[in-house]
């Protein structure tokens, strides 16, 4: 059986290795693994590919699957708020990322978002970010330091697609200092300990799932794998952890 083809949007950006200092399409190596440990084929997806229009809905075409990476912040206005001193965007990632999740979620593709993802789903639906959590927090547990990660634990809401893939509660890595203030039209299913929103889905569909933490990052396959079971279109359901 062919393995589905699940797209990765990828980070442009300046980039050093060996003897070069240059612009590079990238996305870190954990994405790809996790997709072809969960069954898959990925393939990345330079923010200028992506288009808009008949562009996008072209390359949905082609995939069983999107996932939208994590990086930099989302432009603030395009949820109708002015940008923070420490919002920092990537503009060409919006445009593209959003043109193509709307040509996805046109036809019904899968879709997981990590991170950054998650808030792109949010803000598709209509919804808005928190720009900086520790305003509101009075911390900076979800981002303690550069490249490091928060690690607490999460809940997910009974019967929720989150609940099946993570089980009612877990423990869960954190790099972001933005978040989710309101969903829009999809369904807030997880929290973390202190009511941050952990994980956003659109049950209507047949799989839309946004996570906050990086579960690539920790080797956690499972979310991939259900990802990819919807692109398969396998009949089985998500097992209960």
């Amino acid at each position: 059986m062919t393995r589905p083809i699940i797209g990765i949007t990828a980070y442009a950006e300046q980039a050093r290795w060996g003897v070069w200092d240059t612009r590079a399409v990238l996305v870190p190596e954990a994405y790809v693994r996790m997709v072809r440990a969960a069954g898959a084929r990925s393939v990345v997806i330079p923010p200028d590919d992506l288009g808009g229009g008949e562009d996008a809905a072209g390359l949905v075409e082609r995939l069983d699957g999107l996932l939208l990476a994590g990086g930099a912040d989302i432009e603030p206005g395009r949820y109708g708020a002015q940008a923070h001193p420490s919002t920092v965007t990537r503009p060409d990632r919006d445009a593209g990322e959003l043109a193509v999740l709307h040509a996805a979620l046109a036809v019904d593709l899968p879709v997981l978002g990590v991170c950054r993802g998650a808030e792109l789903l949010a803000v598709a639906y209509g919804g808005s970010l928190i720009q900086h959590l520790p305003d509101v927090l009075g911390n900076g547990r979800h981002q303690p330091a550069p490249g490091v990660y928060g690690v607490h634990p999460a809940r997910f809401a009974a019967g929720s697609c989150a609940e099946r893939v993570f089980g009612a509660a877990d423990e869960v890595n954190s790099y972001h200092h933005q978040g989710i203030d309101s969903a829009g039209g999809l369904t807030v299913t997880g929290w973390a300990d202190d009511d941050v929103v952990e994980a956003v889905e659109d049950p209507a569909r047949r799989f839309v799932l946004g996570v906050q933490w990086h579960p690539e990052e920790m080797g956690d396959v499972r979310p991939f794998a259900a990802l990819v079971r919807a692109a398969a279109s396998l009949e089985s359901p998500i097992p209960a952890h």
